[in-house]
């Protein structure tokens, strides 16, 4: 769904400069697909009265609607407050869609209490508009009054109410602060009442957004609501480095997507034996390198050797049970299967993608074949076509010279020799007559074409 009121025309999820607050609700932010809306419902059947409306960043609340408006998903309603005035949300989800919510959120229905007053006006988005324009310059003038009373937090968020009454301040800080001093400042600056609201770093990174490690937005800002905690055994589990750089997220804290797959690697660990640190044999004691958890493969090495040997989990727990036993075994079974298990797939290098300089010999033969069919015929600039190419150590001779002289020399007479024939006189047959014929027919064409420039071959004719 393109914005209204952004810049861009059409954005993806915050992408906007209106982060998250477009009129259209075309950021698509924690957006819920109803499912339920193609359903026929009985026709005695009262619509469910509780309609969950959406506010900026990831704050969805419930309000009763009493006068039975009927709203659309996307739709601006300006609803009640628990200070007073109103404010201006976006209708996220409408019928039983609504009462699951609560289900979900363990919200009765009797907790609900707050109404919705009304679809926004014209007056009111001109408002909201306003307020929010306000966010970012507000942010920056508490956070200089922060800094000089010398506070240890981070005012990471503004969030105005929709008439432009009150602001929440949203902020960061690892113990208690005492912003009583600043509270006074910022009322006596903004004249406005204030909220001071203490999030954690999970919370400040869903409001804030940004792109994760993996070149997608991230979770917590998209879809995810509820922040589990994150541990490194969950690294641990899934055999991952624990470099802190790798696993932390854009809070500063362990991704939430160490969980994802947790369920899955603890699974497939169930099969794996515990405590095989080493294993006796005959070669030596076998110390564990890795755990392949999926091919069910552990991977040993021998002392003063650097190979590392795969073996079955089948096996290591049948050389396990043989060690508790007494019995050392002549080696761990690796042999021609162990190389049966780590052979590499057949593949061929057909169309050299693997090779770095692929894309430049391709350049390579275009460039050739530009050359090739640039170059000039033979016969061009005085060059026959049965001449040799002259080799590069020898210097090209002037064609213009060589034309002056040709010009001023004396043609050969090459003597004209013609066989007859007895018989037929008129009709030479031999080749040799017909050669002669050809020679004296190119001389007189020469002839006729090139003027002749030498005075004692060309005398003057009549009374010159």
């Amino acid at each position: 769904m393109g914005c209204g009121s952004c810049s861009t025309g059409g954005c993806a999820p915050a992408g906007c400069k209106s982060n998250g607050s477009c009129l259209t609700n075309g950021c698509s932010k924690l957006d819920v697909y109803d499912w339920l809306s193609n359903m026929d419902m009985p026709s005695n059947y009262k619509p469910f009265p509780i309609i969950e409306v959406k506010f900026k960043g990831s704050r969805k609340e419930f309000f009763i609607n009493i006068d039975n408006l009927y709203l659309d998903a996307g739709e601006l309603v300006a609803v009640e407050t628990t200070t007073g005035g109103f404010d201006v949300g976006h209708v996220s989800i409408t019928g039983e869609l609504v009462r699951m919510q609560m289900v979900k959120r363990h919200v009765n229905e009797g907790d609900v209490s707050k109404k919705i007053y009304r679809k926004a006006t014209t007056a009111d988005v001109d408002k909201w508009k306003a307020a929010k324009d306000m966010e970012w310059t507000t942010m920056h003038k508490a956070r200089t009054l922060a800094i000089e009373l010398g506070l240890s937090m981070k005012i990471s968020d503004v969030d105005y109410q929709g008439d432009k009454t009150k602001a929440t301040f949203y902020y960061t800080a690892e113990g208690r602060v005492d912003f009583r001093e600043l509270i006074k400042r910022m009322a006596e600056s903004f004249r406005i009442r204030i909220e001071m609201r203490q999030i954690g770093m999970r919370q400040e990174a869903s409001r804030l957004g940004g792109i994760g490690s993996c070149g997608r937005e991230l979770c917590c800002s998209t879809w995810l609501t509820d922040f589990k905690t994150v541990s490194t055994s969950a690294a641990r589990y899934q055999n991952l480095s624990l470099n802190t750089l790798k696993l932390a997220g854009q809070c500063g804290k362990l991704k939430c997507c160490l969980n994802y797959e947790l369920d899955t690697y603890m699974d497939a660990l169930k099969h794996i034996p515990d405590n095989v640190n080493y294993l006796k044999t005959e070669k030596g004691d076998a110390r564990l390198q890795k755990t392949d958890i999926f091919k069910k493969l552990m991977w040993f090495s021998y002392p003063k050797d650097d190979n590392w040997v795969p073996v079955e989990i089948d096996r290591v727990k049948e050389i396990q049970k043989l060690n508790k036993d007494g019995v050392i075994p002549a080696d761990l079974g690796e042999l021609l299967e162990a190389e049966s298990l780590i052979k590499a797939p057949d593949y061929e290098n057909v169309v050299g993608q693997d090779s770095l300089t692929r894309l430049d010999d391709r350049q390579r033969d275009r460039n050739k074949n530009k050359n090739r069919n640039k170059k000039r015929p033979l016969q061009q600039e005085g060059k026959s076509a049965n001449q040799q190419p002259r080799p590069n150590n020898q210097p090209q001779p002037d064609v213009k010279l060589a034309a002056q002289q040709v010009r001023h020399e004396k043609p050969r007479q090459t003597p004209l020799i013609i066989k007859t024939n007895p018989d037929n006189a008129q009709a030479p047959n031999s080749a040799e007559s017909i050669k002669g014929d050809g020679i004296a027919a190119n001389k007189r064409n020469n002839r006729r074409k090139r003027p002749n420039t030498d005075p004692s071959r060309n005398p003057p004719k009549g009374n010159e």
